[in-house]
């Protein structure tokens, strides 16, 4: 458990107050629904830019990239290829259309296009999966935070999406905005300064270049594959062909994004700032991939955990398994002094056999990374079976009496039991490598100001994504489905209500949420469960006038269905779910309107 320097707190602690009170001060008194939700049309495309960036460079982004990196090297990078490709197809084809009609969300032109019932299913279908992440957004960090330094997570879930919810909720879009300039400003100039305080941790005689020799020799640097392996989650048909469909359907329809560039003061600003989003996307992304390659460096001149989870090493070495660790980390120690060897040899000479060597070395240790995760497991599932046992036969001898307070307290005490064993059982340590390195190694002042990073990460997704799920709550449903219509001064103050309701569903949310694999994946494996029947249903409003309503809704469904059992029976990659939802829902609601001109046919 780590603890922060004063320091570190001040710069924490004033840079976030500084994020709130300077977006609640700047958009105090919005009363229009023009000005709360569209932020008054008065965006420039460098903000709207900006904006998009930070709505997607959540939390998640930094601690879950720069740990994919340290694991595999570079090729997730593959996974942002299609991303310029749909930002010239939303400009080309979204924008315009969205500008005209000048709607305040994407699902608007859908009931103009083919009715109620399609808009109304496509905006719920966004709401679920939109609600889930936006609790993930705030997850993320939190669970890290609070297994690094010992902060309650609960009380940091409450804390982030606390502060969301009083900028959000005052301000609406132009909130969500001019904040993330500041956040993007924060972010920036945190990673600039760790990767430079990580190029100076290296040894002095090991320049920039041999740094990425290194890390080329244990195969952190292979960027491009261009295999067709379907086996394989990141090569270059991946990235450009479900990526694209993927970005064409977060950019293009999920409101969390459209709502920053609907925003902009004209057609043309909306254009360019997606046109620099998707410029300068791909770069930050290799960007902060780079970061967690050099921080993998740095560990080969410096001894690293077997885990990076300190309550899960203190676990196992408290456990029955204790010897068999330590043996592991004994020959860790010994593998690290090899690697070292190598990896100051190859800095001075380039030498194919140094590099086999080295890959070879790197490889022994990640199987070392899978034994100590494997007797992490097995330490506390031990210990958590053995404390259910005697939880369980306290239990039972209070049967007879349930309605007593200590039937009642050890009832609690065994569900306590459940959430905590939930928590611990977790071994993956991606998501800590970056945070780990941070704490222990970065300067003061400097810890805090990346601390302030990953926050204002989780700040200004969470932030895009409660005020999305507000605007299409108060737009798409409520304000829809109202039998008198009701004033702007109305739907602002409902909208307002609805930022603090799905605030606080977020936090919710964040409670009960459980470590996945790596958590960028989950957030990603969320949209791409949704996001291709989304897509498909929009191409089909675009391009195919002959298809009608009940046909679309129909196919909506079905494919839906399809979809999560596809992804439950993991049928392919998560990333070819985008393509296969959007190719299946055109192809289902052509066969349902051919089939319905048919039978309309036969009956006359």
């Amino acid at each position: 458990m780590q603890t922060l320097n004063w320091i570190d707190w001040v710069v924490l602690i004033v840079t976030l107050l500084t994020i709130v009170g300077y977006g609640t001060w700047k958009t105090r008194g919005r009363k229009s629904a023009q000005d709360y939700i569209k932020g008054g049309n008065t965006t420039k495309w460098w903000t709207i830019g900006l904006s998009v960036m930070a709505t997607q460079a959540s939390a998640i982004t930094f601690l879950s990239t720069t740990g994919q990196a340290f694991s595999d090297g570079m090729g997730f990078v593959q996974f942002y290829f299609g991303l310029p490709i749909a930002m010239v197809i939303i400009c080309l084809v979204f924008i315009p259309l969205y500008h005209r009609l000048k709607v305040y969300t994407a699902y608007e032109f859908l009931e103009n296009r083919f009715d109620l019932k399609t808009r109304s299913l496509t905006a719920i279908l966004f709401l679920i999966q939109r609600g889930l992440a936006a609790g993930i957004t705030i997850f993320a960090p939190a669970i890290i935070l609070s297994v690094v330094l010992g902060w309650n997570i609960t009380y940091l879930n409450i804390a982030i999406g606390v502060l969301v919810i009083i900028y959000t909720v005052s301000g609406g879009t132009k909130a969500v905005t001019v904040t993330q300039k500041q956040q993007m400003f924060v972010i920036f100039a945190g990673m600039l300064a760790a990767l430079f305080i990580i190029l100076n941790l290296i040894p002095d005689d090991v320049s920039f270049t041999k740094a990425l020799d290194i890390a080329g020799a244990s195969g952190r640097m292979e960027v491009l594959d261009f295999s067709f392996d379907l086996e394989n989650r990141y090569t270059v048909w991946s990235g450009l062909i479900g990526g694209t469909f993927l970005a064409l359907a977060y950019f293009g329809t999920d409101q969390s994004q459209v709502q920053r560039y609907l925003s902009g003061k004209s057609m043309k600003e909306m254009q360019m700032g997606m046109i620099f989003n998707g410029l300068l996307k791909v770069p930050m992304q290799f960007f902060i991939l780079l970061v967690g390659v050099m921080v993998f460096v740095f560990y080969q001149f410096n001894p690293a955990p077997l885990n990076f989870i300190d309550a899960s090493t203190k676990k196992v070495l408290a456990s029955e398994y204790s010897q068999q660790y330590q043996n592991l980390q004994g020959k860790q120690n010994n593998l690290f002094n090899e690697k070292k060897a190598l990896s100051i040899q190859l800095s001075k000479n380039d030498d194919d056999k140094l590099r086999q060597d080295l890959f070879v070395l790197d490889s022994i240790e990640k199987t070392h990374r899978l034994e100590s995760k494997y007797l992490i497991k097995r330490a506390i599932d031990t210990a958590y079976a053995s404390k259910y046992d005697k939880l369980n036969t306290e239990l039972l001898a209070l049967e007879n009496n349930k309605n007593s307070d200590a039937y009642k307290e050890k009832k609690e005490e065994l569900n306590t039991w459940y959430k905590e064993s939930a928590k611990d059982t977790q071994t993956n340590d991606r998501d800590y490598m970056f945070i780990t390195f941070i704490l222990k190694y970065l300067p003061k002042g400097l810890i805090g100001l990346l601390l302030a990073v990953i926050l204002s990460a989780a700040m200004s997704s969470t932030a895009s994504e409660i005020n999305a799920l507000a605007t299409i709550t108060s737009i798409d449903l409520y304000g829809r489905n109202l039998k008198e219509k009701k004033d702007e001064k109305h739907m602002v103050k409902a909208t307002k209500m609805f930022t603090l309701l799905w605030g606080i569903m977020a936090i919710i949310i964040a409670c009960f949420a459980n470590l996945a694999e790596n958590l960028i994946q989950l957030v990603n494996i969320i949209g791409s469960i949704f996001y291709g029947n989304v897509l498909g249903i929009f191409l089909l409003a675009f391009f195919f006038k002959f298809i009608k309503a009940n046909a679309v809704f129909a196919a909506a469904l079905i494919t839906q269905i399809i979809v999560i059992i596809g992804w439950w029976f993991d049928w392919m990659p998560y990333l070819w779910l985008n393509l296969f939802g959007c190719i299946l829902v055109i192809l289902i609601a052509i066969l349902i309107q051919f089939s319905q001109k048919n039978n309309d046919r036969i009956s006359a």
